[in-house]
């Protein structure tokens, strides 16, 4: 997996939720804020407008700062990103990985303990992160599954961890409960709505930095 890849803090765009502002913009104001992650991800974009993009919010990060295109492995390959997250209906991690090569990131999107047991049964190697979906039911991801809650969460994130597995939690994750989040045992959090939407990104960013730093690693 990518050295120095840091999840504390992993922002997942959404195009539509930055508007007005561009993406680059608000991942630019989050990382100022203390974002350590960043996912592209934006399921309308073409191919063509998804590589243009990342190629933008490339151009506003420090190399401390990971870059991960979601979905689009040809995209993630173009650029030389740092990795891909794929789900259910993407393209299989092993076939991510033999593209990505073996110093990319992957990661997959799991929200169950069966959809764990498929990514710990892979050969080693194959998968670096998981991301715990959804915490909580989010309007960002509708077509997620059930959500896990705490308990859930901090389940599947003891046996990621047994597994070598980094993992992340995702959906409906706020300022307010990113840290009881955090205590469940993953190693990140992501957040969409509550960067996206934030008028100023830079303190949505610091306000979930502060909610974390009294969590134990």
């Amino acid at each position: 997996m990518r050295a120095g890849f840091d999840p504390t803090l992993y922002l997942v765009t959404d195009t539509v939720l930055c508007a007005p502002r561009s993406v680059p913009e608000v991942v630019a104001g989050a990382v100022a804020g203390g974002v350590t992650a960043v996912q592209v991800r934006d399921k309308t974009a073409s191919r063509r407008d998804l590589l243009a993009l990342v190629h933008a919010v490339q151009a506003v990060l420090p190399p401390a700062v990971a870059l991960i295109v979601n979905d689009a492995v040809d995209v993630a390959v173009l650029t030389g990103a740092d990795g891909v997250h794929v789900g259910a209906d993407d393209l299989p991690p092993g076939e991510a990985r033999t593209l990505l090569g073996p110093g990319a990131l992957v990661g997959v999107s799991v929200g169950s303990a069966a959809e764990l047991d498929d990514v710990l049964a892979l050969p080693a190697g194959t998968v670096d992160l998981v991301g715990l979906s959804p915490v909580w039911s989010t309007p960002t991801k509708p077509d997620a599954g059930a959500a896990l809650g705490l308990d859930g969460t901090r389940e599947l994130a003891a046996r990621a961890r047994a597994g070598g597995l980094t993992s992340v939690a995702i959906g409906g994750i706020s300022a307010g409960t990113a840290a009881e989040v955090a205590a469940t045992g993953v190693d990140g959090i992501c957040v969409v709505s509550d960067i996206c939407t934030a008028a100023d990104p830079t303190a949505a960013a610091r306000a979930l930095r502060t909610a974390l730093s009294g969590v134990p690693a």
